[in-house]
């Protein structure tokens, strides 16, 4: 399996990159890079719980979006080196921490290492829910290989034109993959099921993150959410955008989402009919709500 990475096909990139030898387009190599592993308190209430998500950061990102607020391990510029065994052990050790479920962030570049550390902890009895925290700009082909191992697919759903896509994430071909991702995450999970402390145990949450100046394109998201999968996904709705250095002179993503924005967009979810959802409240956009990439847990 860890072949894949002599020419690397996981994501749309297609890159073809020999990962044993070069850095993907993901800022990889085919060594498992990890940034911080520890409970998270600041996903979704089914999801985080009172006790945390146990959410593992990955190095680098298939995506690479131009505001990103984790800039740091978007790059591959931080992290440790870590084998699938230990990768293996750090899922015992958040499982004794207390945590609802297994958070694997921006996990695409890395599937393999992924599989055979869950095929040994698995083979160890693991039993935490697996949570697979993405950017929604997956392969078909890649996310078949997690089938039987995820059972909560967490995408995001970024963009609906390629115009937006491709000035912010030199994707124009985003949403030609994101609709036909989510469409498999929900055949292999299936309609969400929650504990009776409401902690999700399978299902799809779709997030997106209305960015500023792109209301009518966020209604374009949502509207298309709603029409195809009514209830059998939750959508998360987030106004946590902060405007990171590196756009503080983007002429469309120097400042916060406005309050009236905001809840636009959230009325008019509700307009059309959307029950099952998770909306944000208060001051969101802190950087205080970036963790530390410190290598903590690895």
């Amino acid at each position: 399996m860890m072949n894949i990475y002599k020419s690397c096909n996981l994501c749309p990139r297609n890159c073809q990159i020999d990962r044993s030898v070069n850095k993907g387009y993901c800022k990889t190599t085919d060594k498992l890079l990890i940034t911080r592993a520890a409970l998270h308190m600041w996903e979704e209430p089914c999801i985080s719980g009172d006790d945390g998500s146990g959410t593992i950061f990955f190095g680098g990102c298939n995506l690479g979006c131009i505001y990103c607020q984790n800039a740091e391990i978007r790059d591959g510029k931080v992290g440790r080196e870590i084998s699938v065994e230990r990768l293996s052990e750090i899922f015992f050790e958040l499982k004794e921490k207390g945590a609802n479920n297994i958070n694997l962030v921006t996990p695409t570049h890395f599937v393999p290492h992924i599989i055979k550390a869950l095929d040994i902890a698995k083979s160890q009895n693991f039993n935490l829910p697996v949570v697979y925290n993405t950017s929604g700009y997956e392969k078909i082909e890649t996310l078949k290989m997690l089938n039987g191992y995820v059972d909560v697919y967490l995408p995001d759903f970024k963009y609906y034109n390629s115009k937006s896509a491709k000035e912010y994430s030199n994707a124009s071909d985003y949403t030609d993959y994101v609709k036909p991702a989510i469409d498999e995450m929900l055949s292999q999970v299936g309609n969400p099921v929650f504990s009776k402390d409401g902690i999700i145990k399978k299902g799809v949450i779709v997030r997106h993150l209305l960015l500023p100046n792109h209301l009518e394109e966020s209604k374009e998201i949502i509207k298309y959410l709603y029409d195809t999968y009514k209830d059998d996904i939750f959508i998360s709705i987030m106004n946590q955008y902060t405007p990171m250095p590196q756009v503080a002179d983007h002429p469309a993503l120097s400042r916060k989402v406005t309050d009236a924005e905001y809840d636009e967009l959230v009325n008019y979810a509700i307009d059309i009919g959307v029950e099952n959802g998770f909306i944000q409240e208060g001051e969101t956009a802190k950087e205080s709500f970036i963790p530390p990439f410190n290598n903590e847990g690895v």
